[in-house]
């Protein structure tokens, strides 16, 4: 059931349409998400400002989607997994470790292992990592800035997946294949 309308271009409020064409630009169509957060230009605003930093920063794209697909899968926001099982595997991921993240786990590599854990504690724990969880983050060999940047990475996708629980997008039709449900 669509609970809110997914706005384009010619629908959004007028504040929202800036934000709507920086999404366009970046992702060549507005996603379903987009469409929705747009009801809210503080909201779709706020996602830019934050996108930005999340794709701009340290890790490389298989690392932010190993964050942003363990993040939507530990919120159950099943549109959200759908896109970043897609942008995942784009980005270069590979499919077993996917399919971990899909399934609650972490993945088998060393590094991507503990970024993924660390997001998912992170959410679980609400921020309130003990000294176990910051040494087994930086024994894989990420440093204490990183960690802090793995929060902004957090941030930007509770954004997005509380955002899909809430306006309940309808799922492209390029996303079908990778549907999910927690």
């Amino acid at each position: 059931m669509e609970r809110f309308p997914v706005h384009t271009l010619d629908t959004a409020p007028e504040t929202s349409k800036s934000a709507l064409r920086d999404v366009q630009a970046r992702f060549g169509m507005i996603p379903n998400l987009a469409g929705a957060m747009a009801t809210s230009p503080v909201l779709i605003q706020s996602f830019i400002g934050i996108f930005d930093g999340v794709h701009g920063g340290s890790f490389t794209e298989p690392q932010v989607q190993t964050v942003l697909l363990t993040d939507a899968v530990t919120n159950g926001s099943s549109w959200a997994v759908a896109l970043h099982t897609a942008l995942g595997l784009q980005a270069g991921l590979d499919a077993a470790n996917v399919a971990a993240m899909r399934a609650g786990r972490s993945p088998s590599d060393k590094k991507l292992g503990a970024l993924s854990t660390l997001a998912r504690t992170l959410i679980e724990k609400r921020g309130r990592l003990d000294d176990q969880d910051i040494e087994r983050f930086l024994a894989a060999g990420f440093s204490k800035d990183l960690l802090l940047e793995v929060i902004n990475i957090v941030a930007a996708s509770t954004i997005t997946n509380y955002t899909g629980s809430v306006t309940n997008p309808p799922l492209e039709a390029a996303l079908q294949p990778h549907e999910w449900k927690s």
